[in-house]
Parts: structure tokens; C-alpha cells; sequence
């Protein structure tokens, strides 16, 4: 059997999602993940002649997939989230410090990108769970070999023989590679909030949007864990307690966000915001990505990715204008 570029380019975007989701695992980027996916969907049409089909091509593309991964993995350091790189700090600003380069950072990925439609609420729950910001991370603490073979067996439910073939080794070794990715990841220090993720609550959201667009940090804050934690990539402060939190957004700079607008859409399983203050030429401008966790009835996280990252690249893939009207 030989499939044509033709006909296998017919047959590309089924596997975008799913395949954007492995990269996305893989790299911690979904920068990086989105281009990932289109070197491999490059790689597989300029080469669809050579597929003699002795794998499916799902597989055949996974095996591509997790070699460009290897590959861009090579050329970056091991990203992270604010929380991995020190102690968390009070809520001063003069502490903020210089703004790290993008490719520091865990960041985050639109849901409609890396997952699909789940009727089942066990199946969601699984998702949300292998998306998180937090478990992201985790998994990069693990050599690239021992990360495909736990995201292939424990997150996408291959078998051990099915990954072993993809990654062009044995039963054993892959089932040695997951022994000791899981012990890598039991000893990886856990985030600071961790809890289970409740699923939406628009009640409980609809406040925090009333209270942040009103910028009523006392109503905010009662919303919030007493032990939540913020974030605000590319920077590595962060902060952790709500209190502490409601202080930092009264500081000069923070409370710039005043007057501030959002735009619901969704990001690592979790409710998320495209954040947009006032622009002085007019309308409002991108300012942040927030992505809240929220666990027994209240926030329990907040990472906001803040436009110095890359705004023209950041928004649009969560469905984000780049301006909004007044």
C-alpha cells in the first residue's frame, strides 16, 4: 500500500487536534506546539510516497510528531512556570524585576486546539487533568523519551507494545521508561495549589469578570483561596495569598488594570480570559491571557500571560481580537 501526497493531504486535518495536543505535552509551548504540528503535517505530505503502510497512519505521524519534538526540545532550555523558579514574593512591585525571554515559560494552549468535544464528564475530567498548567510542567522535568512514553501510555492509552514500535524499542524498555518517569514526577515538588479541578462555574465567573472590570479588589479577593497563587509571565515574581494578591493589584503599575476588559474564552482545561486595557488612542488593547484554576468553589490560581510575550501570536488561537472598540 502507498499513499499519494495527495491523498493523504485529503486526510491531514483530522489528526491536527490530536496531534497538536501530543506536541503541546511534548514542548510546554503552544507556540512551539502549533509549529511542531505543521513541520510534521510538512514532513508526512513530503514523504507520503514512502508510506508502505506496515503502520497506520496515525502512528506514522505520531512516530514524525515525537521526532520533531526531540528535535526543537534540543534547541531550547526546560520551560517552567514562575513557581519553579524561586519562593514566592510580597506584593511589591519594585520587586518585579526584568521580563524573561518567552522561551523561559510553560505557556498556554486554546482547548479547541488540543482537545476535543467530551460528552463524558469522566472523559473531561481526565482531559483537564493532562492539560493542566501544572502537570505541563511536570512533565518537563522528564528526558524526551521517557515524556513520549508516559504521554502515549498514561494520557492517550496506548499500549506499551503500540509505543515501543512509535519509538522504535522494546516492551521492556518502554515499560522501564514509564517506571521511572513516574518516579521522576512523584519526586518533582508539587505546585503550590493543587487541588482537583472543579468544573465551570459560571455563577462564581460572571462575579470575578463584575468584580475585575469594576477593579473591586475587595469583592475580588473574597473569591479567591486564602492560599491562592498568581502568576504574570514573563516575569518570575509571583504571589501567593490572597491577601497578598488584592495588595499587589493596589500597587501603581498593577493598578493600571483598572478600567480593564474581558473576553471569556478557554485555555489547559481551565476558564480564561483575553484581558484588554484602555488603549489612549482608543478601544482597549491586549494585556494579559488569565487562566484561572478553580477548585472547591473558589479560585484557586491565576496565571496571567501577559501580552509581552507575543500578543500577535498569543490571542488569536484563544479567539482573541487583537483590539477591541470602545
Amino acid at each position: 500500500m502507498t499513499v499519494t501526497a495527495s491523498a493523504f493531504d485529503a486526510d491531514l486535518e483530522p489528526y491536527r487536534r490530536e496531534l497538536t495536543g501530543y506536541c503541546y505535552r511534548m514542548l510546554g509551548s503552544g507556540f512551539e506546539a502549533e509549529d511542531a504540528v505543521q513541520e510534521t503535517l510538512v514532513r508526512a505530505w513530503r514523504h507520503a510516497g514512502d508510506f508502505e503502510g506496515r503502520s497506520s497512519v496515525r502512528s506514522w505521524l505520531y512516530r514524525i510528531a515525537t521526532n520533531v519534538c526531540i528535535d526543537m526540545g534540543r534547541q531550547v532550555q526546560r520551560r517552567a512556570r514562575p513557581m519553579e523558579m524561586g519562593p514566592s514574593s510580597p506584593p511589591d512591585e519594585t520587586l518585579l524585576g526584568p521580563p524573561l525571554p518567552e522561551a523561559t515559560w510553560v505557556t498556554p494552549i486554546a482547548d479547541g486546539r488540543a482537545g476535543g468535544a467530551y460528552d463524558d464528564p469522566a472523559e473531561l475530567a481526565t482531559y483537564r487533568e493532562s492539560i493542566r498548567l501544572a502537570f505541563i510542567t511536570a512533565l518537563q522535568y522528564l528526558p524526551p523519551r521517557q515524556r513520549a512514553a508516559l504521554i502515549l501510555c498514561e494520557v492517550l492509552r496506548w499500549s506499551a507494545a503500540e509505543a515501543a514500535e512509535l519509538l522504535d524499542t522494546t516492551v521492556a524498555a518502554v515499560n522501564s521508561a514509564l517506571q521511572r518517569a513516574r518516579a521522576t514526577l512523584a519526586a518533582t515538588p508539587g505546585p503550590p495549589s493543587s487541588g482537583v479541578l472543579d468544573e465551570v462555574d459560571p455563577e462564581l465567573l460572571a462575579r470575578y469578570v463584575d468584580a475585575f472590570e469594576r477593579y473591586d479588589i475587595d469583592e475580588l479577593v473574597t473569591l479567591l483561596h486564602d492560599d491562592a497563587v498568581q502568576s504574570m509571565p514573563p516575569f518570575a515574581l509571583w504571589l501567593q495569598g490572597a491577601e497578598h494578591i488584592g495588595e499587589w493589584m493596589l500597587q501603581p503599575q498593577p493598578s493600571h488594570c483598572r478600567g480593564s476588559r474581558l473576553v471569556a474564552t478557554s485555555a489547559n482545561g481551565c476558564p480564561a480570559f483575553g484581558q484588554y486595557r484602555v488603549d489612549p488612542d482608543g478601544g482597549y488593547s491586549p494585556w494579559a491571557l488569565q487562566v484561572l484554576e478553580i477548585s472547591d468553589g473558589k479560585i484557586a490560581e491565576m496565571a496571567f500571560f501577559l501580552a509581552l510575550l507575543d500578543a500577535e501570536r498569543l490571542f488569536p488561537p484563544f479567539g482573541l481580537p487583537l483590539h477591541l472598540d470602545p
